[in-house]
């Protein structure tokens, strides 16, 4: 009986690179093994105009990682971006390892903020694996937004998938290593089966920590893996417990939150640490320069107005409505 060959493919395409299938040879339809890269047979001449669309094309699409002077996201993304959302993506592309705390206010676009970043770090080769954690509610919202605003597909982790991956594949699968780019809630990834699953993958003491499994961890709500206390102590949850698990083991990190400071030091460095723990320290009042470097905030009302002279959004005006009671709710009061 003739042996199958089981063939390894990597995708060198810029939004799938690094994905990689498995594939049996014998079956490929239209298989073929070039000995060398070599170009097309030249057939006819393109006009001139064509060719200088392509030259430019080629150009406008030259991107490199040292090159910190142009953008390619803003360009392929499908959305009409304000000037202020372009702040996250132009320090990340700055910074050896993108750790940034994003905490502009409701309504000013972290998701799309973070969009960018995580585009132009793939185009740019930096990253190959996302992993986004968040709530359960938000996650289809995530894989929406990544794939209308940014042609990005995002997959789910969940139990659902769970059950499918175990049909499809066998009960050994890893979902944290199927897909090069996830989505996952914080109170699922925090049981002991999906942790469990989680920790097979990322290396132990003395394991060489190269080629990483997880390249950026994108965590919304931020506040929330924050340990919860006040005073001078604060006490790690299990979801703070997690995210401390995974964080040290991805190269870049960005952390959401429209409410970053919950009035305590302890629980705010506490959150910092997780985020960067070479530029601050728990319980050590962090360097206003330092944090000023990967902390990101502004607020509705500190944005300038738009270039023609509009406001950005809306005025809000508070008025308040009497409403008189009842008979009987006077009564029940």
């Amino acid at each position: 009986m003739k042996r199958s060959a089981l063939i390894n493919l990597s995708s060198v395409v810029d939004d799938a690179l690094g994905e990689e299938i498995q594939v049996i040879w014998e079956i490929e339809p239209g298989a073929r093994v070039y000995d060398k890269i070599t170009l097309p047979e030249h057939t006819g001449f393109d006009p001139p105009q064509r060719l200088d669309a392509f030259l430019d094309a080629v150009r406008w699409g030259a991107s490199s990682s040292a090159d910190t002077s142009t953008l390619q996201s803003p360009f392929r993304s499908g959305i009409e971006i304000e000037d202020y959302q372009l702040d996250p993506v132009v320090r990340a592309i700055q910074m050896p390892r993108a750790n940034l705390l994003i905490a502009d206010d409701v309504g000013l676009g972290k998701t799309i903020e973070s969009g960018l970043v995580i585009q132009e770090l793939l185009i740019r080769h930096r990253i190959r694996t996302v992993l986004i954690i968040c709530p359960s509610s938000l996650q289809i919202q995530w894989k929406e937004q990544m794939r209308d605003k940014f042609g990005l597909e995002f997959h789910i982790v969940d139990s659902n998938l769970m059950k499918q991956l175990r049909r499809e594949r066998g009960i050994r699968v890893n979902p944290w290593t199927h897909y090069p780019r996830l989505i996952t809630s914080i109170d699922y990834i925090k049981r002991d089966g999906p942790m469990r699953l989680l920790k097979e993958i990322l290396p132990i003491d003395g394991e060489p920590s190269f080629p990483r499994k997880i390249d950026m961890l994108v965590i919304d709500e931020a506040h929330s893996i924050a340990p919860s206390g006040g005073g001078s102590y604060a006490v790690d949850s299990l979801r703070t417990k997690t995210i401390k698990t995974i964080a040290p083991h991805c190269e870049h990190k960005l952390f959401l939150t429209a409410t970053p400071h919950n009035g305590y030091r302890e629980s705010f460095t506490a959150l910092l640490e997780i985020l960067d723990n070479q530029r601050f320290a728990r319980g050590i009042e962090p360097d206003r320069k330092q944090l000023q470097s990967i902390m990101i905030r502004r607020l509705k009302s500190e944005l300038p107005p738009a270039w023609d002279g509009t406001p950005r959004f809306p005025k809000r005006i508070l008025k308040e409505i009497e409403v008189p009671y009842t008979d009987e709710e006077k009564d029940i009061h």
